[in-house]
């Protein structure tokens, strides 16, 4: 009786393990930091064995939890990793939109490089953009931020007990534009004094039209558009912060809706 006892809970702590297993591994595929693939695959499957080793045990003791590895259970803990991850996720996408909108006011948008986290050809300020978050992030200890936003949708969406419903999609959506917007942001003092540069040089054009056009705007902007990235680098740690804490805010407000009643 005993044997069978300790048999039972080691299959529900197995099958407990394999639904966590499942929600953390959205951390290193979505995440920032964690998905980035300048960390080692082993490294990434070390940290996600020991994080499911550690989590298990409680996870599947909470109230509401329904430990039962089905179809539906796997699917809820997709759904909430997912969730999850992609709300994180929009803070890549905001650096490398913001690099790409730089490139092109310093005439770099043809300047590519392989981004080993996308591995896709993209613009060299968007690659820098998403150096600068890592670090932030890093700097700020967000990592940690991060774990303890997944501990927290245990207790929110308990263990297999999540379900996607329809309306999650507008809610992901606005999301999207905030991070555009953010993106505009972040690049508007860049975007405002090469435009004005380019505007000081028309006029000129006009009261002197042997003035080489071509051969002044492109350096100037360049110029000009360095000084102003490098006099607002020292706000963009607190931008980046802000946006991150705005997304996980974000991720946690909607993160109830994917919880259903167990069956």
């Amino acid at each position: 009786m005993i044997l069978q006892t300790e048999a039972t809970n080691w299959e529900y702590l197995l099958k407990a393990a394999l639904l966590v297993c499942i929600r953390v591994s959205g951390l290193f595929v979505f995440a920032p930091v964690f998905s980035s693939q300048a960390l080692p695959t082993k490294i990434k499957s070390i940290f996600l064995i020991v994080l499911t080793v550690v989590l298990a045990p409680t996870a599947a003791a909470l109230p509401g939890s329904h430990v039962e590895v089905g179809l539906s259970s796997i699917l809820s803990e997709l759904g909430v990793a997912a969730f999850l991850g992609l709300s994180l996720a929009m803070l890549n996408e905001l650096a490398s939109l913001a690099g790409q909108l730089l490139g092109m006011q310093f005439s770099f948008s043809l300047v590519n490089l392989l981004d080993p986290n996308s591995e896709v050809q993209t613009p060299l300020l968007s690659q820098m953009l998403g150096l600068l978050e890592i670090t932030v992030l890093l700097a700020a200890g967000l990592h940690r931020t991060i774990l303890a936003a997944l501990l927290h949708t245990f207790l929110v969406v308990p263990l297999g007990s999540g379900l996607a419903p329809r309306g999650i999609g507008l809610p992901l959506v606005g999301m999207m534009g905030g991070v555009f917007l953010a993106a505009l942001q972040l690049a508007a003092p860049v975007m405002a004094a090469t435009l004005l540069v380019e505007v000081g040089i028309a006029l000129m054009s006009r009261v002197s039209p042997q003035l080489p056009v071509l051969a002044l705007t492109i350096p100037a902007k360049t110029v000009l558009g360095y000084v102003v990235l490098v006099a607002s680098l020292a706000l963009w740690p607190a931008f980046f912060e802000a946006r991150f804490a705005g997304l996980l805010n974000d991720a946690q407000r909607f993160l109830p809706a994917l919880a259903v009643h167990a069956s």
